[in-house]
């Protein structure tokens, strides 16, 4: 089986200039846990995941290093604020991994486990094409056995 068979076509996608409370919204109201950034004609410029977002709160190691009980970690939760007039353009991660639609699925998987990702851009060049989760993965491998088809 091959991704372009399982994967996801209708991808909801961002732009770099989308603003962060929009994203914000889109994912916690759909359980996203992270988008492809486009341009133009679905061009792939990068992801923003949950933990891109997250991560801009998260201390530095130093100051973590220098005494985890001085840091207030529970104030730090409202520096979230500060996250939401940022654009995507600040946070995403650039140039991310894909898979190709013509790769079978359990070289998908091997990707992804590689990355630790639970899903991933599936594209055909530069062009965002699909997404690809595990949860695609093991619903279309448990249909081909439960059905008879492998």
């Amino acid at each position: 089986m091959l991704v372009k068979e399982i994967m996801t076509r209708a991808v909801k996608t961002i732009t770099p200039d989308t603003h962060l409370q929009e994203v914000a919204s889109l994912m916690c109201l759909n359980r996203f846990s992270g988008l492809p950034v486009v341009e133009g004609d679905d061009k792939l410029l990068g992801v923003l995941s949950e933990r891109d977002i997250l991560g801009y709160l998260f201390p530095d190691i130093k100051e973590v290093m220098g005494g985890m009980s001085s840091l207030d970690f529970e104030g730090m939760e409202k520096d979230y604020k500060k996250v939401l007039p940022l654009k995507v353009a600040d946070l995403m991660t650039l140039k991310p991994i894909t898979v190709s639609p013509d790769i079978p699925i359990l070289k998908a998987v091997s990707v992804m486990a590689r990355y630790n990702f639970r899903r991933i851009p599936v594209a055909d060049g530069e062009k965002l094409v699909g997404m690809l989760s595990l949860g695609d993965i093991h619903r279309a491998i448990f249909m081909k056995s439960f059905t008879g088809g492998g």
